[in-house]
């Protein structure tokens, strides 16, 4: 099997060391496995989406040294793949139509049961306030719809993937804990029509990614993701989750970190290399 992975940016500001990190480790690997490195667009959020951030994208990248096949997938272009995707989970009965306010939300998972969690990797767990909505009919459109968890891990013992960056080798979670650890989590939005846990395992799918290649800040949600692929009989993929770039301080660097923006380091003078020479102590 031909080893191909993905580098996924958001076009809602300017890359920095970070993202730099994240694609030149993806890029290199697939060189080193004869692979493919694949490069993808991910725009749901057109509130914040910019098209000059996804040129830039580009520019920075192709400055990098990174070359990527064409087109380049772009996931406001799959809003009906997604769609599809949710009438399938719909009609298993596995969504229901969720109407409450964050501040819903906050009010009712203020006093957390003792020993359950308040956090997971989706944010605050949801109490199930809307679980009992009507699932019958037409999906709704437009609408914020939830998993519920506990009907997805039915008849899944365990919930596994092979981790091949941090805590590299085989991840073993017992189906059940994410009921109460994860809960139920969105699926779709509704200024979106799908959401990020969703449409990544879609598009992973799609391109045939065998191994997702992102920080570890989102190795907790890749259980998420597990379960989606088994409901929707998707192949599940190999992750490496590598340490996140940091500031001085400690701090994870964001987008609005501009003074790390990799066009400004570009401006400043610096080459390829001299990004590579920044990044080279970044750890696994």
């Amino acid at each position: 099997m031909t080893f191909r992975t993905r580098f996924a940016p958001s076009p809602t500001g300017p890359l920095h060391l970070g993202h730099a990190y994240s694609a030149l480790l993806a890029y290199d690997m697939a060189q080193a496995a004869g692979g493919e490195f694949l490069l993808r667009i991910e725009d749901i959020d057109q509130s914040r989406a910019r098209r000059q951030w996804e040129d830039q994208i580009y520019d920075d990248l192709a400055w990098l040294g990174l070359r990527w096949p064409l087109p380049v997938m772009r996931q406001s272009d799959r809003l009906d793949v997604y769609d599809a995707a949710l009438d399938r989970l719909w009609a298993l009965g596995l969504l229901y139509v969720c109407t409450c306010s964050r501040a819903d939300i906050a009010n009712a998972t203020s006093a957390p049961q003792e020993g359950v969690p308040a956090f997971g990797p989706d944010g605050l767990i949801y109490p199930g306030s809307c679980r009992n909505s009507p699932r019958n009919g037409l999906r709704p459109k437009q609408a914020v719809l939830r998993l519920d968890m506990a009907l997805a891990v039915q008849g899944m013992d365990t919930v596994g993937f092979v981790e091949t960056g941090i805590h590299a080798g085989d991840v073993i979670l017992p189906a059940d804990d994410l009921v109460h650890t994860v809960g139920d989590i969105v699926l779709a939005r509704r200024d979106m029509g799908t959401s990020y846990h969703l449409s990544v395992v879609v598009d992973d799918a799609d391109q045939q990614i065998t191994t997702v290649v992102r920080g570890k800040d989102l190795f907790e949600a890749t259980q998420i993701h597990v379960v989606l692929q088994r409901l929707l009989g998707l192949a599940t993929p190999r992750y490496y989750h590598h340490a996140l770039v940091r500031d001085e301080t400690g701090k994870r660097l964001a987008k609005r970190d501009d003074a790390r923006a990799i066009s400004l380091y570009r401006a400043d003078g610096l080459l390829p290399n001299d990004i590579r020479n920044i990044l080279i102590n970044v750890k696994v």
